[in-house]
């Protein structure tokens, strides 16, 4: 009766351990798409046999990192999408969703031409740059951007600015929190800077409403499953 309850602690630190080397790959692999596996196990903190535990070889956890990174950005292309109101809005919106995701994005275009390969990585960036092509299209329609590039080439455009940003964060070069990037994505896109901080403003304020809203109903709900369980 008690192996059950001693293999779930086994099973947390299983999930942990791949976690954590999963975070470490993302961080590690943007910087250099060569490290090797030992390299890696090092990096988290792991032993080799424990990284070889959860992926056998390096096919294995690109795989894994390729699946994650397509469900994460994914997301942010939904959320983006979910987006109602004027074009400029929805820019904001998206690109303030991209940016915690953003070692992911990086860490794929790194890797395409080592071991993934351009058509993967193509097929899993797809959602999040039909997201954004959709909404320069829109805005060029309403005269909200600038109409000098066409959608796809600005949006090509704006996403080589975004990873630019993200790697001047990574280095040390600048702070951000992801505001300044999508302020930036709206300049680019034809947006007056007065009125592009003023839109992320009012965009970043109404999702950290939001993320305060959820996460109280989340902690409502966990403590009712726990008053449930316990009388149970």
């Amino acid at each position: 009766m008690t192996k059950p309850a001693a293999r779930v602690p086994q099973r947390r630190n299983a999930r942990s351990n791949r976690a954590r080397i999963l975070a470490t790959a993302r961080r590690e692999l943007g910087r250099n798409p060569d490290i090797t596996l030992e390299e890696l196990a090092r990096a988290s903190g792991v032993v080799r046999r424990t990284l070889f535990g959860h992926f056998p070889g390096r096919v294995a956890l690109l795989e894994a990192l390729a699946e994650e990174a397509s469900e994460a950005l994914q997301d942010a292309a939904v959320a983006g999408a979910e987006s109602t109101g004027p074009a400029e809005r929805a820019l904001a919106h998206f690109a303030l969703s991209m940016w915690p995701v953003g070692d992911r994005y990086r860490m794929l275009l790194a890797l395409a031409r080592h071991d993934l390969g351009a058509e993967r990585v193509a097929e899993i960036i797809k959602p999040a740059r039909d997201e954004v092509t959709s909404i320069l299209e829109r805005g060029q329609r309403d005269g909200v951007f600038h109409t000098h590039l066409p959608p796809a080439v600005l949006s090509a455009g704006l996403e080589s600015l975004t990873l630019a940003l993200l790697e001047q964060v990574n280095t040390g070069a600048l702070e951000d929190d992801g505001a300044r990037s999508a302020v930036a994505m709206l300049i680019a896109a034809g947006v007056p800077e007065k009125q592009a901080c003023a839109v992320v403003g009012d965009v970043a304020t109404a999702e950290a409403a939001e993320a305060a809203e959820a996460t109280e109903v989340a902690e409502v709900t966990e403590e009712a499953d726990a008053a449930e369980s316990t009388a149970d």
